[in-house]
């Protein structure tokens, strides 16, 4: 098989991550951080995920099981994998950026209801791993390097077909084309005193005798691996002894590529591909690490979620959050809270009283949200920043609507159908959609900012737009009212159809989208919403270290 030029003129050249040992090593942060140091060399990169489940896509995943799931511009649902992807190499990516067992035996056996095989018995091999290469080969034009992780722990059997289709991947375009890198455990045992290397020499023979030889290893590891040790894993698992790379817990993952340029692996990458490019400039990547663990102040943020034990199930939003906090020197720390806490009024007033601000991000289904109620009304009438996201943004009117507005029984019909006030209704588009997966809103759409408004101030721009996901959307029947009792609706579908942004004039920091920004920020260039969220945050804690409280006007004290 041909490899793929770019516009270079060059064939792409193709980087396998594999994983081994125990799973939730870090294999997406490896990747992405490997892909960062490329791209400083002034390369074109892509990353492509392969996921070995047999979903054909991460949405209609419950959150505790996978994370959360990472929208991407053209609508696709992926892997929380592909938000690192993004935020190390600052590229959108796309629905080929990642694929999983279900579509790959999708797309083989819609091809073989239609006679593309002509009457072949359809098999793993070839027709599987035929397909899984087809994905891969699909990213190359346009790009100089090509990463691909594979998902899973080398030894499972759902991983199977797709290492043995790099396998093979690496055979038809030649070995000097495509490296493989695998990350694995150096566990360190306390009872020993010592590290120990066995685990790693077992993956590594579990993974070539399935054809595959590592060209780098990647070990994580607590403790500092010693030179006699990295040589004895080198020779074990018949590697380059600069080619053991040591990858210890961080305080960010953040610093990780400057940890894996400290120890030459880009160089080694761009040595064993024969790749071009410049030396890399982290200069400007060193200064935002160090923004991150040298800050000059911390603000303490309250996340009030529903799936607030599993935090990867709001990973984007940890990560914008310190975007945020690096955009005002400052330090994020962030309280996961249950929604499920905020039981009345009081309690809810006393638990607001111990942050800096309040963050209620997406979610879907009623458990939670007369909570998420009460955490709105407390932050509402006490003037504490308030960032609202997709159902927070929901809530949100609800809660305006039941206390300002004095509609009791306000709700959405996604929680109680019958209501006698649906704040929130089904959009138009979803009222005869009966499948689940991949029928929300989903997707980059555009917005109109209205003059004049904060969210305007904090954009800077007329029209923005923003990746959704989402059925439910605030009913047009209450506009006028919510504009009466002093809610401003700060940003519109541009045909004026769909409200987009609130916020409320009258309080320091209130502002909330049904969109999902924090899925557009990046370390370099952090989102404006977290941004001027994390400084109102800021600016609300200096106020309460000088004992002043925020300035209430007329409007407020009504709402209140």
């Amino acid at each position: 098989m041909a490899t793929v030029p770019n516009p270079s003129g060059k064939a792409a050249k193709y980087i396998f991550v594999t994983g081994g040992v125990v799973s939730s090593l870090g294999k997406g942060i490896a990747a992405a951080s490997i892909g960062r140091l490329l791209v400083e060399r002034g390369l074109r990169v892509t990353m492509l995920k392969f996921d070995p489940y047999i979903n054909v896509d991460p949405g209609t995943m419950s959150p505790f099981q996978h994370g959360e799931v990472f929208v991407t511009d053209d609508g696709a649902e992926t892997d929380l994998d592909l938000g690192h992807y993004e935020r190390f190499i600052d590229r959108p990516l796309s629905q080929q950026n990642n694929v999983t067992t279900g579509r790959i035996y999708s797309n083989v056996i819609t091809k073989e209801r239609r006679g593309d095989f002509l009457g072949a018995t359809v098999q793993v091999i070839p027709h599987i791993t035929d397909e899984i290469k087809a994905a891969i080969r699909r990213l190359s034009p346009e790009n100089d390097v090509v990463i691909v992780e594979v998902g899973g722990t080398v030894g499972d059997i759902e991983s199977l077909p797709f290492l043995e289709a790099i396998r093979q991947f690496r055979h038809d375009i030649g070995r000097d084309n495509a490296l493989f890198i695998h990350l694995t455990l150096v566990p360190f045992i306390a009872a020993a005193g010592e590290v120990k290397t066995k685990p790693t020499q077992h993956s590594v023979r579990e993974l070539m005798q399935i054809g595959i030889q590592p060209d780098v290893l990647i070990c994580r590891t607590e403790r500092p691996l010693s030179d006699d040790t990295k040589r004895k894993i080198a020779s074990f698992c018949n590697v380059e002894f600069g080619a053991v790379i040591e990858s210890r817990d961080v305080s960010t993952i953040y610093q990780i590529p400057l940890s894996f340029h400290e120890q030459e692996l880009d160089a080694i990458i761009v040595r064993k591909l024969g790749l071009g490019g410049d030396d890399p400039d982290l200069a400007t990547w060193r200064e935002m690490v160090t923004r991150i663990v040298e800050p000059a102040a911390r603000v303490r943020i309250a996340v009030v979620g529903k799936y607030t034990d599993y935090a990867d199930s709001y990973k984007s939003v940890q990560e914008a959050l310190i975007h945020g906090g690096i955009a005002n020197d400052v330090s994020v720390e962030i309280a996961w809270t249950s929604s499920d806490l905020f039981t009345d009024p009081a309690t809810a007033r006393r638990l607001v009283a111990r942050f800096d601000g309040v963050l209620v991000p997406g979610g879907f289904g009623v458990r939670g949200v007369e909570g998420m109620v009460e955490a709105i009304r407390a932050v509402r009438e006490t003037g504490t920043p308030f960032f609202g996201i997709c159902l927070g943004m929901q809530v949100a009117i609800i809660e305006f609507a039941r206390n300002v507005c004095g509609l009791d029984d306000s709700n959405s019909s996604e929680f109680v159908p019958e209501c006698s006030n649906p704040v929130i209704s089904l959009m138009e588009s979803q009222q005869h959609v009966t499948e689940l997966g991949g029928t929300m809103r989903l997707g980059a759409y555009p917005c109109r900012i209205r003059p004049g408004s904060k969210v305007a101030e904090i954009y800077g721009v007329p029209e923005i737009s923003e990746r959704h996901r989402h059925r439910y959307e605030v009913s047009n029947q209450y506009r006028s009212l919510f504009q009466e009792k002093g809610l401003r609706l700060s940003g519109v579908s541009p045909d004026d159809s769909l409200v987009e942004m609130i916020e409320l004039p009258s309080h320091p920091y209130y502002v909330a989208c049904q969109f999902h920004p924090e899925l557009k920020s990046r370390p370099t260039r952090p989102h404006p919403l977290f941004a001027a969220f994390v400084a109102a945050a800021t600016s609300a804690r200096r106020r309460k270290a000088v004992g002043a409280q925020p300035a209430e006007g007329s409007a407020l004290a009504e709402a209140g």
